[in-house]
């Protein structure tokens, strides 16, 4: 028996790839509604209530009535948007985080999917916070370059529609320091305090690369990026979807260059360590669109479902 499954907020850029794994995944059955109905409180109300799992697609206010209109307590809510990703009663959908990471997901009927730039900045500091290497009040500075297609429908109208000679060089945003997965990348990753982080929007499709910037001296621990890159490598030992590139390898780079898009069309993210023992520089590559959104979404969904969590995913 196929298990049943919804997504509340499909035509978003997050709920059409979510659409797109579950018409390929063989385990589950999609529940569809019709288009005329999407805004149809009783018709979204029946189907989340029918199903095993539904995806909130949508923005928070929209994602707080779906939550509000569950019933049936077998059915498991996976929430995209930043409405929960601090709450504490909600797990966060980031399997890697802890040991017991899974089991708390596979328990969980509620679910907070990270953000992209979370997902990629937690992934590189959690460890070093965890094991007492960094210390919570470490102030931590980074930046980060994504594809526009982590600006949704809009942002992708305007990079595919318009000829306009400013989009064709990178732009950086947030520079009121307030971007919204700001609360998710300091609660998440153990620090106290919100980090310096400055996203650069640039003239491709999808793909993102995190930069994180340490100086070992000042760390709790203090160590090179020999000794980073080991404590990174076995704390991700065995991880399907997360590989830490070997230290010092030349095919880390292209000619010296970095290549942000090269976790694309994977739920993989690579993390590489690059520096001296004055300097390091942690380096954390995903496809912003699967393993910074979709792509660990339907993760999650394996895992709570009790499926192979590989399953439908590459």
């Amino acid at each position: 028996m196929k298990f049943k499954v919804f997504v509340d907020g499909q035509e978003g850029t997050t709920g059409l790839e979510i659409h797109n794994y579950l018409v390929q995944h063989h385990e589950v059955e999609l529940l569809r509604i019709p288009s005329e109905k999407r805004k149809d409180v009783a018709a979204r109300r029946d189907l989340i209530n029918q199903s095993q799992v539904t995806f909130l697609c949508l923005p928070d206010a929209a994602s707080r009535e779906s939550v509000s209109l569950v019933t049936n307590p077998k059915t498991c809510v996976i929430d995209a948007s930043t409405a929960f990703r601090t709450d504490p009663g909600w797990a966060f959908g980031l399997p890697e985080l802890e040991p017991d990471q899974r089991r708390i997901i596979r328990e969980s009927k509620r679910i907070s999917n990270p953000g992209c730039f979370a997902t990629a900045f937690v992934l590189a500091i959690h460890p070093l916070v965890r094991a007492g290497i960094m210390q919570p009040d470490y102030p931590v500075t980074c930046f980060s370059i994504s594809g526009y297609s982590g600006g949704g429908k809009q942002l992708i109208k305007i990079y595919e529609g318009e000829q306009n000679a400013k989009l064709l060089s990178p732009r950086p945003y947030a520079l009121k320091l307030d971007h919204k997965h700001l609360p998710e990348m300091r609660v998440r990753s153990g620090l106290s305090m919100d980090p310096i982080f400055a996203p650069v929007v640039a003239n491709f499709y999808k793909g993102l690369a995190l930069t994180v910037f340490i100086h070992p001296q000042r760390l709790a621990r203090p160590m090179g990026p020999e000794a980073i890159h080991e404590q990174l490598a076995k704390y991700y030992t065995g991880e399907p979807f997360v590989r830490v590139k070997p230290f010092g390898d030349d095919g880390n780079l292209d000619s010296g260059y970095f290549d942000v898009q090269g976790c694309n069309d994977t739920n993989r993210a690579d993390l590489f360590v690059f520096g001296t023992k004055e300097r390091t520089v942690l380096m954390v590559r995903l496809d912003n669109l699967g393993k910074g959104a979709s792509g660990g979404a339907i993760q999650s969904m394996n895992i709570h479902l009790g499926i192979d969590e590989t399953t439908g995913l590459k």
